[in-house]
């Protein structure tokens, strides 16, 4: 009896361990972080980063430690980027579905959710797509396709198999948030500043590497419709120009947005007296018939942009550079700062070869540089303290790197398009476009309420596992 006792006590004390410790090892398998807050030190710049996934409607804004302050909701999937404006509205690109891909669509979004504005690019003109920047007067520049057909082409000194292709234009657009839509009030064209040197009798015909001001319609085949695939757009306010972040050609080009729509369609008049003919351009001398392959700098870039006056490396420009490693045949991307070769007034100076400079001010690559990789979308934005905050486009991962380039703050976007993941699981399917982080003294934010709720990702029960994983 007293055996079976002792024994029978043995029996509920192993029950009770074993139980204990296939509840430890379930917690343990379950608490695997995969997406949500990993870093968060010290040296972070404290803010609310804003982002909007790529597969949802919802766009959202976290606090550094990874909790939800507030989300906004559309109708429409992102087309792509969208902003925090300084009332506090949110300004969201968005993809209409359709024939041929769709259109696009831009919506103001107050804090409450109402849409107070939306405005679509009438079809004609073209689609708007990727990226929009607000301008002080509170226009919008759209990056906008504009379709030319094979005749327009052929006319042009090149050739396609395609009935068409897309060129591009950026459209300024003064918003009517009385009464809805907008007006055109400015546009530029990339058809308007062509040149090619194969045949004399076409249209442009001229010595690239001698006007490297226009563009080669015969650099790059148009053998797909896509030929130029603009995928940034941002505004210098200091000197009225306007960069564009040019993939295809792996460059990036600034204009002269002191034009008129007449002029910008000319070579001459504007502050700068070249009319809408490309100021500067950077990345990839090939495109204007100058040196060797070796020479290109940036390789199917993203989000090339000023670096705000105030901020360390004022008026230079920060990008991020997708596939860097091409010339190593290796995936990995950097980010990169490129310091312009430019006077107190914008002009730019050119000494009749490649544009300067040779190379980057500062470059940004992981220990292990394939540890650091997007093919595809991605941005980067500089902080006021000097640091950097990266959106690794493919994978939804953001991280900030501090002036030692040492990682301070790393979040994975928890959503797909199912929506929020559970914590645990495989994130897949959580692209983002870029982020942007905002400081919490930014005007958009004041007066607004930015209590923080849980975690965008899920768990299973009431969330007890928040604490272990922050």
């Amino acid at each position: 009896m007293l055996k079976i006792e002792i024994s029978n006590k043995w029996s509920i004390k192993k029950v009770y361990f074993f139980t204990i410790l296939l509840s430890i090892l379930s917690l343990n398998a379950y608490a695997q972080q995969t997406v949500g807050l990993f870093i968060n030190s010290q040296k972070s710049f404290d803010g609310y980063t804003l982002f909007a996934p790529i597969k949802s409607e919802t766009t959202y804004l976290i606090n550094n430690n990874g909790k939800k302050v507030h989300s906004w909701h559309s109708n429409y999937l992102p087309g792509l980027s969208c902003y925090l404006m300084k009332n506090g509205v949110l300004l969201r690109t968005g993809k209409v579905p359709g024939p041929s891909g769709g259109s696009g669509i831009v919506e103001m979004i107050d804090w409450e959710g109402n849409v107070i504005w939306d405005y679509a690019i009438n079809p004609e003109l073209g689609k708007q797509h990727h990226d929009v920047e607000l301008l002080p007067n509170g226009n919008i520049l759209f990056i906008v396709s504009d379709v030319r057909s094979q005749a327009e082409v052929n006319q042009a000194g090149s050739f396609t198999p395609l009935s068409e292709i897309k060129s591009e234009q950026i459209i300024e657009v003064q918003p009517d948030l009385i009464s809805g839509g907008g007006t055109v009030v400015w546009s530029w064209k990339v058809w308007d500043h062509l040149i090619q040197d194969t045949d004399t009798s076409k249209d442009n015909y001229g010595t690239v590497s001698l006007k490297p001001e226009r563009i080669d319609i015969n650099f790059l085949s148009h053998n797909t419709s896509d030929w130029l695939h603009i995928n940034g757009v941002d505004y210098n306010a200091k000197f009225d120009q306007i960069i564009l972040s040019v993939h295809n050609f792996s460059e990036f080009w600034i204009i002269d947005h002191s034009t008129s729509t007449i002029e910008a369609a000319d070579s001459v008049g504007g502050t700068y007296d070249q009319g809408g003919d490309l100021l500067y351009r950077w990345g990839n001398p090939q495109a204007y018939d100058q040196p060797t392959a070796y020479d290109q700098k940036l390789f199917l870039q993203h989000h090339t942009h000023w670096i705000p006056d105030s901020y360390p490396g004022g008026g230079k420009i920060l990008l991020f550079n997708n596939q860097a490693g091409d010339l190593q045949n290796q995936d990995y991307s950097t980010i990169n700062i490129v310091g312009l070769p430019v006077d107190s007034y914008g002009y730019y100076s050119y000494n009749g070869s490649a544009y300067d400079p040779v190379d980057f001010d500062w470059t940004y690559m992981a220990p292990n540089p394939t540890d650091f990789y997007s093919s595809i979308i991605s941005g980067v934005h500089r902080l006021k303290n000097g640091n950097t905050l990266i959106c690794e486009g493919v994978g939804g991962r953001f991280f900030e790197i501090d002036e030692n380039k040492d990682i301070v703050w790393e979040y994975i976007n928890p959503v797909n398009d199912f929506g929020p993941m559970r914590q645990g699981t495989v994130a897949e399917n959580n692209n983002v476009f870029r982020c942007v982080r905002y400081s919490s003294d930014y005007s958009g934010l004041q007066n607004k309420d930015l209590t923080p709720g849980g975690p965008i990702e899920l768990y299973r029960g009431a969330r007890k596992l928040d604490n272990r994983l922050r």
